[in-house]
């Protein structure tokens, strides 16, 4: 029998669309690959640069991999106040400013024209912009849903963020090869603050006392046990094992992803050393694996509806730890449509994790306080970029980066293990803990 729905509000679907628009522009940090790809030559590291780019200095992979490191980290911290600014004040004004302060961030990286200013810039402020605009339109779209929606809208909303790669990747290309690497980080950042501006005025939470609309069919009991039905206030949250396992399952899920991201242009021109066209195209898999990661963002998140969060988890983790294991091998012998498979199973599973762990939150502790709550989680998204850092410092020390990935497999299995042993954590039980 087909699933048959009541009707959300048409603002319910506005603010999930909008929330998309804005995830469109956030989503600059999957074409950090583009930018690295200039910066990057270690035999030149310290040297200045000339033509389009003169001012600018090459840099060490381990140097590259730092700016983006610090972005992801500062990301994840701010996602934690931005989720309280979306719950406290209203999503408009979280997403408004996110956008301004990355907007701000790419001019001043632009305009600096140094190491220092892409850590200040893009690092720092880029960061920042990028934690509170994110926390915005996710809580604010699945505030409109109920549990049986939740995978499928928080894929769609977080969607626009992977999906970014799609243009950034060429656009980025684009720009750097005809106004430089301050041009393209300036026209972008101009760009972004429009955009999120103008669509961050359509992000509005439900109405006090607002029930969403529950599906007509009636729920099994798995389900109907994977979704609490009260909200967890987060001090109470952090008192259960479940958040942090949470964390631990966001640290190991975003892992894999970012240390395919921030080397996927280099990973294309290792895999294509015989094929003029994809060095001098790079681009195309950084394109891919935004397409990838956006359809896994609502792929995952729609089947996550229907066959639980657990087992999405568990089986995205478990294909694409196989498929690390594979890489260093199919690099070797150069088989470009393999590595496309490949690395787009791991954008994949990075990007499903990216709609799993806010429905999980919202599963387990509620939607009234989801802003801030996941916001908290969410500090396991940022713990996972040590691996790109790691990723760069191998392969400064043995030239590749088979080890890394080797790392990541691992990594990824423990996870599957974690997840199967996760069960949402019942409130009458802790309530019963807490007065003994």
């Amino acid at each position: 029998m087909s699933e048959q729905l009541q009707k959300e509000p048409t603002q319910a679907w506005i603010t999930t669309f909008a929330g998309t628009a804005i995830n469109l522009c956030l989503g600059i940090l999957y074409a950090w690959s583009m930018w690295s790809s200039t910066l990057i030559n270690v035999e030149k590291a310290g040297q200045p640069m000339e033509g389009l780019n003169a001012g600018w200095i090459y840099l060490t992979n381990a140097q590259a991999a730092t700016p983006f490191s610090i972005c992801v980290i500062v990301f994840a911290l701010f996602m934690i106040p931005g989720g309280r600014i979306q719950d406290r004040i209203s999503p408009k004004f979280g997403a408004t400013l996110g956008g301004l302060s990355l907007a701000a961030g790419c001019i001043l990286a632009g305009l600096m024209k140094s190491y220092v200013g892409l850590i200040i810039g893009f690092g720092i402020l880029g960061g920042i912009g990028m934690g509170i605009g994110y926390a915005a339109p996710t809580p604010a779209a699945l505030k409109w849903f109920g549990p049986h929606r939740r995978g499928l809208i928080a894929g769609l909303v977080v969607g626009g963020y992977g999906g970014a790669a799609l243009y950034i990747g060429p656009l980025a290309k684009y720009l750097i090869s005809n106004y430089g690497l301050s041009g393209s980080f300036i026209y972008l950042g101009i760009f972004f603050a429009l955009v999120v501006v103008v669509a961050g005025q359509f992000l509005k939470p439900p109405p006090a006392g607002y029930v969403p609309p529950a599906s007509k069919v009636v729920q099994t009991a798995a389900q109907e046990a994977a979704s609490t039905k009260h909200n967890w206030e987060a001090g109470d949250m952090v008192k259960t094992w479940q958040f942090y396992a949470l964390v631990f399952m966001f640290i190991i899920t975003t892992q894999s992803g970012l240390l395919i991201i921030a080397n996927a242009a280099g990973l294309l021109a290792s895999s294509a050393k015989k094929i003029p066209f994809f060095i001098e195209n790079a681009w195309l898999l950084v394109s891919f694996g935004g397409l990838i990661n956006a359809s896994g963002r609502v792929g995952t998140g729609w089947y996550s509806d229907k066959i639980g969060r657990v087992n999405a988890y568990m089986l995205n983790c478990g294909i694409s730890a196989l498929c690390l294991f594979a890489i260093p091998t199919i690099i070797a012998s150069q088989n470009v449509f393999l590595l496309f498979i490949l690395v787009g199973v791991g954008y994949w599973q990075y990007g499903g994790g990216l709609s799993l762990m806010p429905s999980f939150t919202g599963d387990y502790y509620g939607p009234k306080n989801l802003g801030f709550n996941y916001g908290l989680v969410f500090i396991g998204w940022g713990c996972g970029m040590f691996m790109a850092r790691i990723g760069g410092w191998i392969k400064d020390v043995t030239g590749s980066l088979d080890n890394a990935f080797y790392i990541s497999g691992v990594l990824l299995i423990i996870g599957v293990i974690l997840a199967k042993i996760n069960k949402r954590p019942l409130h009458s039980r802790f309530l019963e803990k807490s007065q003994k």
